[in-house]
Parts: structure tokens; C-alpha cells; sequence
């Protein structure tokens, strides 16, 4: 058998799709607009040519996806969690050939709103007062609850991650993307504890502004200390619970 080159190799390698507005994909899937990026692939609105019905596909990075391992657990664990509000619903699974290479992606409902990370940016000082973003770390946490109630864990939670919207006192959240670490793990549910802590964090204005937060937000945040958050809150639902009982001196 011919060795494969590093040339080949490379050729096979996408680290983006390059999809303009208006492409039209296996016929029927009209690309709108890019919503988002990640380790495993990218996010596109797209638009179904005969319904005119909004979707969002994930297109899976064929280096990131080897037997189609990843877009089958990804889709598996939608379809397993599908009850979970803040999970955006799947809907099926497309192949596409990209550069001569074939590409699987997911289709899911369209959820209106912004990035987080989009929302942060436009706010004053490119942060949220300490209410605001308790309110924010409560729905987030209450939605991340659902996933681990189920054993289950995200993976991957950031604020390029997280679609929001904005309803008065509180915000409805989705999360746009997860990630495959292997089978659930206390280490992987812990993991998404101490990302949500690091959001709330951030959206505080992160280290510019951490040393004149009130002493109950630096008793959510821990200094960011691994071991100190997760000696505080063991699931999303600990520290959902933290902030409904929680007291200000």
C-alpha cells in the first residue's frame, strides 16, 4: 500500500467553511449566516429551501470527527437529553463533499438571540453589574442542572457558546454547541461547574474588577480555585441552589 503523505494529509485537514450567504447545500439547505466556531466544527443559520423553516446545522471538522465519532455521540446525547431546555433540539443528520471530502453535519432548531460574548460587549465597560450576572449565572446553572441530573455533562461552556436573550430581571439561555470528552465523568460534571463559575467571573469585568466585588460574589467565584469550587459545588445544582438561598451581609 502507497504511504500517505503529509501533502495528502493536508488536504484533507478544514479548519473552516468557507460558506457564503446565499450557498444552497445538498439542494435544499440555503446558508444564511455563521454563528459560531469551535474545537469540533462551525455553526451556520441556514434556511430550508423548500419550507423557508430556520435551522442551525453543525458542520463537523473532518480531522475532529474520525469515523464520525464525534457527530454520532453528539447527536446521541441531544436526542438523550432532549427534555433539557437550554439544549437546542435535533433534528437530523446531512452529508455533504467539501474540498473533496465528505462532511457530516446536524441539524437543529434555530434559536433566536446573541452570543454571550457578543452581549458582553456591548454593555458598559464590556461587563454586567453583580445582579445582572447573578441572574445570569442562574439560568445558566438551572440549565446545566437538567444535563447533569441525567449524568451527563456540556463539555464545553464558554461565552462564544451561549446564546442569549435578554427578559427583563432574567435571561432565557441555549447552549449552541457541546463537546465529547469520553463517557460522563464526576471530573467532566466538575469541569462544567468551574466554567460556569469562570463565565460568571468574566462577565463581571474578570481580574480588572474581581478585588471590589462584594464578599458574596468572591464566595461564588473562589478565585477562580479549582479545588475551592468544586468543595463548593459539586453539580450545576449545588450552585443553583447556593444562589437561591444565598444571604448579602
Amino acid at each position: 500500500m502507497r504511504p500517505v503523505t503529509v501533502r495528502q494529509k493536508n488536504a484533507k485537514r478544514i479548519d473552516s467553511f468557507n460558506f457564503y450567504p446565499g450557498r444552497l447545500l445538498l439542494r435544499k439547505y440555503e446558508v444564511i449566516s455563521r454563528l459560531g466556531a469551535g474545537w469540533e466544527g462551525e455553526v451556520f443559520k441556514v434556511r430550508e429551501k423548500d419550507t423557508g423553516i430556520e435551522r442551525a446545522a453543525k458542520f463537523f471538522f473532518p480531522q475532529r470527527n474520525p469515523r464520525n465519532r464525534a457527530s454520532v455521540f453528539y447527536a446521541k446525547k441531544l436526542h438523550k437529553l432532549h427534555h433539557c431546555p437550554i439544549l437546542i433540539q435535533y433534528h437530523t443528520q446531512e452529508t455533504i463533499i467539501y474540498r473533496g471530502v465528505p462532511v457530516i453535519f446536524l441539524v437543529s432548531d434555530f434559536v433566536e438571540g446573541e452570543l454571550l460574548s457578543r452581549f458582553l460587549q456591548r454593555q458598559p465597560g464590556k461587563r454586567v453589574t453583580s445582579f445582572e450576572a447573578l441572574h445570569l449565572l442562574h439560568s445558566i446553572a438551572a440549565g446545566i442542572e437538567c444535563i447533569h441530573q441525567q449524568g451527563e455533562y456540556h463539555g464545553d461552556l464558554h461565552s462564544d457558546n451561549i446564546i442569549v436573550n435578554r427578559y427583563g430581571l432574567g435571561f432565557d439561555v441555549k447552549l449552541l454547541d457541546m463537546f465529547h470528552w469520553g463517557r460522563p465523568t464526576a471530573a467532566n460534571i466538575h469541569h462544567d461547574v468551574c466554567e460556569l463559575i469562570r463565565i460568571f467571573y468574566d462577565a463581571l469585568g474578570g481580574a480588572r474588577h474581581y478585588a471590589r466585588q462584594a464578599p458574596e460574589i468572591k464566595n461564588i467565584c473562589c478565585g477562580l480555585k479549582r479545588s475551592l469550587i468544586i468543595r463548593k459545588f459539586r453539580t450545576a445544582g449545588d450552585l443553583r441552589e447556593h444562589l437561591e438561598m444565598m444571604e448579602w451581609a
